[in-house]
This record gives structure tokens, sequence and C-alpha cells, in this order.
């Protein structure tokens, strides 16, 4: 349970009759019943004053001067009101607690009134607890401790409350019988010692609660040590309201805060500071006046062949790390006089240096680099619970999926933990039992014993809120409601409020108002019957037991009821407001009529005007006689004029202002004929012919080909013929008339060449293109002598293979020809399908690349004529509206 106590507020509905409660404070005799005389409650408050200023006579005459803080004592009069009320109970068996009865207080924080024999239990229970715990879980605590059950200090075993001590522990047994001393009290002075430890004791009477803050006069310096002061001393900490003007940290400047407590703040004053290094300059703080920049040191060093590698620093770089003695990566080598600008050689050794795992040892050779960051030695392990046991990896640990089948310390659940080492965690579940207040659960984890009590604390007060006491949630049943003497902070609702007698603080809904009700009516006249206005609502009435479904409900403020109908006679006008034609009505009647006038008001379109019978008009502002769009509507087109001009007419109907800009789109291909733009009809025709062209280009490189050769214009998509055509700079390949020799050239030098030999560029064929303008050599003329000899050794072959041989020879020559002429046929024919395969292919992709460029060319126009036709659709929409 948590240890501060959180206060929840009910208000409770008196029996018939109630006896008035005196000073928010019931009786403090013996008996528990709550009847008696007023003169019984007339003695109890004399009884509760006479205590009240014994048990503060001491501290006042400390200092006759001045009063002691409200916030001193602000504890010790709650509990000095349920004290004397008799409203304390025990928050654990929650009973009330009697004059008679022994008790024991909480002297750490919470200073709660428990029953001696109830928190003898409590200690011992938690004791037991405590020992089960600690055979199943060893305990590092030398003693065992039980706890408040309200604010759950903890107390040892040796302090388990065996006597009846008053409150300030100096009498035991203390009298109940005297009327005039503060029940559970010796009546003696406190004498307990102060709770900052300034050497002074308590003056208070014998009292329940904290003791109040040290009353002594002493003399005291302020924080910033320039003023002494006499104070009390519970209070001697204060400040002088004076600038401090302490020496900061950085002993230059001097602090500027109002007198404070703790320390002074770092320093603040601007100022242009140095880096370390001295390269940057920056306004800065005080205190931040030591930085670094971001940028590095670059200094040579003392060998000269090295760069500092520090950041921004003060001081010398110092000596090059690379220089003396050196070593192998591995530490096991070392070499003497080796330059700092050369690496040091490797031993071939092992590297052995501990991995991270802490246990094995790099297994490479000496290296440069870091070793491995993850051991990957197959070693034996073991789970956390030892049941389990695998070759796994150094770095990869070993769960396994057994679960836990110990019971936790609550003896209810078990651990259930997977691979559990023993050591189960606290259970996690909420308790979750009924408290004894039977209002609320316990919100504990699970746990052995009896819960703690509820900590709430409810608060009885009164309808306003301003008096009240406090006592422990379950106890409120048996607890009456103070009677309050101040004012009701209801605000009446009529118009009378501030005239109205003022009553003092009540339950249920406030007294009615007398009052004649005056109010004025629109027309001018007033009401002359009684207050009939709005009450507000009432406050909730007393119940012993207050229930939920009363708690939600929500209470309204009851409405008045309207004045009369004003029975004055008014000039009324016609629904057309027309003038001369007016009638004499009841002010209050709403009855509206039209006269025989027609209706003339202007319609929308500002150019013609309503030819309706005077009709209803709903008038828009009454400093303008300007109507809202009632009467009948235009049905005209517009017939103005766009700005700028086009061929696309206004697509609204007649209006007064100015046609709104053209929206339809207009297709423009552009100068290459390689892609359609779209374009909005007011933005291309506000455009200049040079801006125009300059849109209608696609920006990329021309799609049109040269007249005088197969290649594309190189120039950016532009309007008109493509420049120079005679000078393109692509290479072709040029031939001699025998196919034999080939150049590259220029095609505007092949152009040139053609126009040489006599013939037009634009009449050569494609293939033809170039061939013939190399002349042929010797080269020429032997290869195609050779080729005549190599056909004429075929020719010479093919007679003597027809020629049949003769006898047994012949035959098996004819055998081995033929077949291997059978072989030769069978290689042919599979070359033969393999190339009709490839051709078939080729044949088919084309195919398909023709079909989608067709298809999506089709689609693309298709597009396009169906958005023109959805946009034609919304104009002519626009156009001729629904009526």
């Amino acid at each position: 349970m948590a240890g501060s106590a959180t206060t929840t507020e009910f208000r409770w509905k008196p029996p018939p009759q109630p006896q008035p409660p005196t000073q928010q404070h019931q009786n403090i005799s013996d008996s528990d019943s709550d009847s008696g005389s007023d003169s019984d409650n007339n003695h109890q408050q004399n009884r509760h004053n006479d205590l009240s200023n014994s048990i503060f006579k001491a501290y006042l005459d400390c200092h006759s001067s001045s009063s002691p803080s409200s916030l001193d004592l602000s504890k010790i009069q709650s509990f000095l009101a349920s004290s004397s009320s008799g409203a304390v109970s025990c928050l654990i068996c929650l009973e009330r607690i009697k004059r008679t009865d022994p008790t024991w207080s909480c002297t750490s924080s919470c200073f709660a009134v428990f029953h001696l024999f109830c928190i003898q239990n409590w200690a011992r229970q938690c004791l037991d607890v405590h020992a089960a715990l600690a055979v199943t879980r060893p305990s590092t605590e030398t003693e065992p401790v039980w706890n408040c059950p309200k604010c759950r200090s903890s107390y040892l075993k040796s302090k388990i409350p065996s006597r009846y001590l008053c409150y300030c522990g100096k009498e035991e047994d203390p009298p109940a019988d005297n009327p005039w001393i503060l029940p559970h009290s010796c009546g003696e002075v406190c004498e307990r010692g102060l709770s900052n430890n300034c050497g002074h004791r308590c003056l208070l009477l014998c009292h329940p609660g904290p003791c109040a803050s040290c009353p002594k006069l002493v003399k005291s310096k302020c924080f910033c040590g320039g003023v002494e002061d006499v104070r009390r001393c519970g209070h001697k900490l204060f400040s002088c309201g004076e600038v401090c003007d302490k020496v900061l940290d950085c002993e230059i400047h001097s602090c500027r805060e109002i007198c404070h407590d703790g320390e002074c703040p770092p320093c603040r004053e601007r100022a242009v500071y140095r880096c370390c290094c001295g390269k940057v300059e920056e306004e800065k703080d005080c205190c931040e006046r030591v930085f670094r920049c971001e940028g590095s040191c670059e200094s040579k060093l003392n060998c000269g062949k090295h760069v500092c590698e520090r950041g921004c620093h003060g001081g010398e770089c110092g000596l090059c790390p690379y220089q003396g003695k050196r070593s192998c990566p591995c530490g096991k080598k070392f070499y003497q006089g080796l330059s700092c600008d050369v690496a040091a050689p490797l031993c071939g050794g092992t590297c052995d240096k501990v991995l991270g795992c802490g246990y094995h040892r790099c297994p490479e050779r000496c290296h440069r680099g870091a070793c491995l960051e993850t051991c990957r030695i197959v070693v034996t392990k073991s789970c956390r619970c030892g049941g389990t046991k695998k070759q796994v990896p150094c770095r990869q640990d070993v769960v396994c999926e057994r679960k836990c089948q110990r019971m936790r310390d609550c003896g209810k659940h078990p651990c259930r933990r997977r691979c559990c080492d023993g050591q189960c965690p606290p259970c996690s579940e909420i308790c979750g039992k009924k408290l004894k207040c039977r209002n609320h659960k316990c919100q504990s984890p699970c746990h052995r014993g009896e819960c703690a009590p509820c900590p709430i604390m409810v608060s009885i007060s009164c309808a306003c809120g301003q008096t009240h006491f406090e006592v422990p949630c379950g106890t409120e049943n048996n607890q009456r409601p103070p009677r309050c003497r101040k004012l009701c902070n209801i605000t009446p609702l009529c118009r009378h409020g501030q005239i109205q007698k003022p009553h003092k603080c009540h339950y249920g809904a406030c007294p009615p108002c007398r009052l004649p009700c005056d109010e004025e009516y629109p027309c001018g006249h007033k009401c002359k019957l009684r207050c009939h206005g709005p009450r507000p609502p009432p406050n909730r009435e007393f119940i012993l037991k207050p229930t939920k479904k009363m708690l939600n409900v929500h209470v309204e403020s009851t409405p008045g009821s309207p004045c009369p109908r004003c029975p004055e006679l008014v000039w009324r006008p016609c629904v057309g407001h027309h003038l001369a034609a007016e009638r004499m009505m009841v002010c209050s009647d709403k009855t509206q009529f039209a006269c025989d006038n027609l209706c003339g008001n202007p319609l929308p379109c500002g150019n013609h005007y309503c030819s309706f019978t005077c009709h209803p008009l709903e008038i828009k502002s009454s400093s303008s006689d300007k109507r809202s769009e009632s009467c009948e509507k235009c049905e005209l087109r517009c017939q103005k004029e766009r700005s700028p001009k086009c061929q696309h007419p206004c697509p609204r109907r007649c209006h007064p202002e100015d046609c709104p800009p053209c929206k339809t789109l207009v297709k423009r291909s552009c100068h290459c004929g390689a892609m359609v733009h779209a374009f909005e009809c007011i933005e291309y025709n506000t455009l200049s012919e040079q801006e125009q062209s300059k849109a209608r280009s696609c920006r990329g490189p021309c799609h049109r080909k040269l007249p005088n050769c197969t290649h594309l214009c190189p120039e950016i998509c532009h309007p008109g013929q493509c420049p120079s055509p005679e000078k393109c700079g692509k290479k072709v390949v040029v031939r001699c008339k025998c196919l034999t020799l080939k150049k590259e050239w220029l095609c505007k030098d092949v152009q040139a060449a053609h126009r040489a030999t006599g013939s037009d560029p634009k009449d050569v064929q494609k293939n033809h293109f170039g061939v013939g303008l190399l002349p042929c050599d010797s080269n020429c003329k032997s290869k195609q002598q050779m080729a005549e000899s190599v056909l004429q050794q075929r020719n010479v072959k093919e007679i003597e293979e027809k020629e049949e041989p003769s006898g047994k020879n012949a035959t098996k020559r004819r055998k081995r020809r033929e077949r291997g002429q059978d072989i030769k046929e069978t290689s042919r024919l599979q070359k033969l399908t393999v190339a009709a395969k490839k051709v078939v292919m080729v044949v088919m992709l084309i195919a398909v690349l023709v079909a989608v460029s067709y298809y999506g060319y089709k689609g693309i126009l298709w597009l396009s004529d169906w958005m023109n036709e959805v946009e034609e659709q919304r104009q002519k929409s626009r156009r001729y509206p629904r009526i």
C-alpha cells in the first residue's frame, strides 16, 4: 500500500432534528453514543477550548509579541480536532479508539494512533512473514523489521510496543478519568526533541502529532551573510532580500541574484573568449569560457613527420608516439631504432591477446588492428538452472526451456520463469483482496499475511467544504457532519442576486426569491409578476452511506418560467418590407402577412428584378437593404466577353461580377512531335509567342531525322527546320566497292564525298551509304584471286567424289564417305534448326514490341479523348445546371 494517504470527501444526510455540533468536534467522553443535550454540547465546547488554551499556552508565552505560524500548528490542530471529537479510529480494526483503550502512535512521520493490541498483532504477523521469506530467500538484513500500517516506516523487532505510554512517552498508563486532559495524554510539557536538532525541546503539553517548529529566539545570519537578525529557531534561515554579491567560481564577477539558499548559480556574464588552441573566438558565458573548437590541432610533432591528432587543446602537443622502443602488434618482439614513419613489422607468431570474453586468447598470427570482437571458441556451458549442458560458442549464453515450479514469496503463485537460477523474483500479481474498510481493494503485490489497512482518509465536511475533519476510510458511517456557520456560497441565478438577503451554509435548495420580477421585454415593457427566474441546483442531501448512482447524478438548475406575453399594440411591416404596408398588431403576436405589391427586389445577377408578389425576405444586416436570394433565379446564360479573349464561352449563368478565368485544357504538340502538352486556356493565351514556343518545347533531343542522312537532329527540340543538316558530326563506316577495306569518317565528309561523285546524299540507300568511296588496293586483288582458287579446288573435289571407284576398296571408301556425309548433314540440320529458332524468337519479340507500342499509343489517344469528353460534360453541366 502507498505510504501517503489520499483524502476523499463525503457529505452526509443528517437524521431528523440533528443536534448542532460545536466547533467541528463531538463528545470526548467514554460513551460512543451520538445523542446528547444542548447543555452537554456547551460543556464539551468549553472543555475543548480549555484544552486548546492549556496546550498552546506555553508555546504562546515564549514570545508574547508574535503568534505562531499557522503552518507549524496545522497538523497538531487537526490531530487535536479529531481526538477531541472522538473521531479517532484504529486503521487495523476500524473500531473507534476510546479514552480507556491502550494505544500506540507512530513516531516517524504519520503519527497515526492504533490500539496497542492491534499493533502488537500486526508487528508479529509482519515478522512471521519475514521469517517465512527468509527460509526460501536469504535476507541481507541483520535483524527483521516490521512496518507502520499507514506510512510504512520500518521498526526493529525490539521496537514492538509492550507498554501503554502517553504521546510524549514519559508516563505509563496515562489517566483516562480526568476530563481536563486530552485522552491518552499525561498533561505535562512534551519536552520531545525538535525535528531540526537545534538542541531545544517542545514546549507544548503532551499532544498527538508532530511537534511545532522551535519558538526560541536566536541570532542568525541570512543566506549571503550580510544581515544578522533575531529570529525564531525554527525559521532562522532567511533571505535579506538584497543582492548576494558573493564571488563566483570564476573569481572575477560576483553573484547578482537575490540572497538565496545553496550555492550561487554559474556566472552568466557574456564576453569574447578564445578556445584552448587560440584559433577561434566566440562570445560565451563566463562559466563556459574554457572551451574547445571543432578543429584539429594539426601542429607538427618533434619528429617533423607526423601531425598532432589531438583536437583543440592547450599547452604543448607532446612527443611523437611512434618514436623510441617499439614492438610488433602483439607485443612479443621489440624493435629499437625504427623510424617513426616506418610501421613495426609483424613477428609471425601467434597473437595470443585476451579476447573480449576474458577467458580465451586470439588464435591468429600477429596482425594489425583489433582482434575478433566475439569469441568463437566452442565450449561446454550449462544453463542458469543447471538442467542443460550444451556445446556452444563462448560468446553465446545457454538458456533452456524448463519452467521453474518453485512457489514465489507470496506462497500462492509459482515462478513459471524459464531457466530460473533459483532467485525467483517477487510475485508481480496484484493482491486484489477487499480491505477492512469494504470500500477499496488491496493494490499491493501478492503477499503473505493480512493486507495493510486502507490508507485513505475520508474528509467529512459541510456543504461549502470549509468546515471538515478527517476520519479513516471505513469509519465514516458512524460520524456526523459538522455544522457550518459560514454564509451560503451558491450564487442566485435570478436577476435579484445582489439584493437578496444572505443566508447560512445549508444542504438542499436555497429559499425562493420573493421580489417582483421587473424583467424587461424586448419591446421595452416590464413584467409585474413575482420573481419566477431560474433557481440554482440544490446541494446534495445527507445520506448515511453514499451510493455510486447518487454520486454520479448530475443535478441541474431549475429553469424559471417565462414571462407572460406582452399585450401592447405595435406597427408591423409586411414580409416584403414594403413602404406604407404596415398593420397594427399585438406585440407578442409574431404572425406575418403579405401585401399585394410586387417584390421588386434586384436579382443576384444585378441585371433583373424579381417579378413575384410580396414574399418573405431575410434581411442580411440592419444597416443595408440587401436581402437574401429568396427571389426567382435568373436562368439566362452569361454573354460577357472573356478577358483575355478565347473561343470557350463562360459556363456560368448571368452574374454581375467578372467571368472566372477559362480553365479548359488546350492540347499542343511539341516542335519535334515527340509528346503532346496540355495547357489551361487562360495560362496559354496570356503567354507571348516566344513564351508559347518555349512552353511547347519538350526540352529533350529533337526526334526528327536529318534530310541528307539517317541520323537524328543533335539539337534540343526546336521550332522550324533543323539547322545545318549538312554538318552532321556522327561517325559513318566507309568501305570500298568490294567491301574489303573500311574506315570511319564523319557524316559531313561522307556527304561531301557523295556530292563529289555526282550523287545526291538524299538518294543514296541506307545500306549503300558510304560504300565505294574508298579505292581498292593490291590486297583486294590478292583476296579475289585466293577466293577464285578456293572455288576451283572445291569444284575439282566435287568432280572426284562423283566418280565411282572400283573394287572392295571403293566400297569401303564409299561407306566412309557416306557416313561422313550423313554426319555433316545432321550437323548442318542442327545448325539450321538453331538459327531458325533464333530468327523466330527475334521475330516474335519484334512483333510483341510493335503490338505494345501500337496499343499503348491507341490507349493514350483513347484516354485523352475520354478526358476531353468528361471536361465537355462538366462544362455542359455548368452551363445548364439542373432546376
